[in-house]
């Protein structure tokens, strides 16, 4: 015991540097998952109290998960968030990956810099403030892209009542907000490349296209695989913002728009149902949970080194 005190102490200056995300992870992370056990009770508010209600609320075991289930929407539900998240992943990674790589390639390092704060500011905004920006592009009366239209002889279109659109006005806008962040973790990672081997290579007469092919693509891989894998983790996780905020909760539009994570909350405002959106939060957990196991054993087998653990 001695000896971890010593360690302690010996690392006191980096344990306090993560003592207030340890305390964030504690109340917001650990704690709360106490309360899974709401998913498998009947959970009724009481006057005596909020802990009081939840020990004496009635068990009913698998009765929430089965009416998360036998909705008529939840084949609905379920296809939209594993597509959409599957077309987010995928994009997402082809094009931050490109754009890391464009700004790595620009000369002017001052320019690059612009380009790139440019690019990470949609990540700090939020998704109330976005959706108004696409308002005002998407409103029916005074919209940008209906002004347009109108002014080359085109009839003004109802976008927040017409639902085939709306598949690639999330994926833009989702892409859009978040390439940002992403391109700046792997043009991080690019800058971080010996560049020994772009000497090497240019003494070769490797072009410019080749040097990214066989160096740059290679050095990325690793990091590449790893955000993949917790992309895949949250496969049955919604961005809730970009689902409910951007489309303004326009009913036309659920059969393209609603996700797991709407219909929860949905569900949660109608109904009041606790128990059944406890459920469904757990089912998201413990299915990211088992993707990220299966993708990190596929990569330890093809290739160990590139592997979470």
């Amino acid at each position: 015991m001695s000896a971890f005190f010593k360690k302690v102490i010996r690392n006191r200056a980096l344990l306090i540097m993560i003592l207030p995300g340890t305390i964030w992870f504690l109340i917001f992370a650990y704690l709360p998952m106490f309360g899974t056990v709401l998913a498998f009770k009947d959970f009724r508010i009481s006057r005596d109290g909020f802990f009081a209600s939840v020990f004496n609320s009635e068990w009913v075991w698998f009765k929430n998960f089965e009416y998360l289930f036998s909705t008529n929407d939840a084949f609905i539900i379920t296809r939209n968030t594993i597509l959409y998240n599957l077309a987010l992943i995928i994009l997402g990674l082809v094009i931050a990956v490109s754009f890391a790589i464009l700004l790595s390639e620009l000369v002017n390092k001052r320019m690059a810099k612009i380009y790139q704060t440019g690019m990470f500011l949609p990540h700090f905004l939020s998704w109330v403030i976005i959706s108004y920006f696409a308002f005002t592009f998407l409103s029916m009366d005074k919209g940008t892209l209906n002004q347009i239209i109108t002014f080359f002889g085109g009839e003004r279109i109802s976008w927040y009542s017409e639902p085939k659109y709306w598949p690639f006005i999330i994926l833009f806008v989702g892409i859009w907000k978040g390439v940002g962040y992403n391109s700046v973790i792997y043009l991080a990672a690019i800058t971080g490349i010996d560049k020994s081997y772009y000497e090497a290579a240019v003494i070769d007469g490797a072009s410019k296209w080749k040097q990214i092919r066989y160096i740059t693509i290679p050095q990325l891989k690793p990091l590449m695989i790893i955000l993949t894998i917790l992309a895949i983790g949250g496969i049955f996780r919604s961005d809730f913002g970009l689902f409910y905020q951007l489309p303004k909760d326009s009913g036309a539009l659920y059969p393209v728009t609603n996700v797991i994570d709407t219909f929860v909350y949905r569900g949660l405002i109608n109904m009041g149902d606790v128990g059944m959106s406890t459920a469904a939060g757990l089912y998201q957990s413990m299915v990211g949970l088992v993707l990220i196991l299966i993708a990190n054993y596929i990569v330890r087998k093809i290739e160990r080194d590139h592997a979470i653990f």
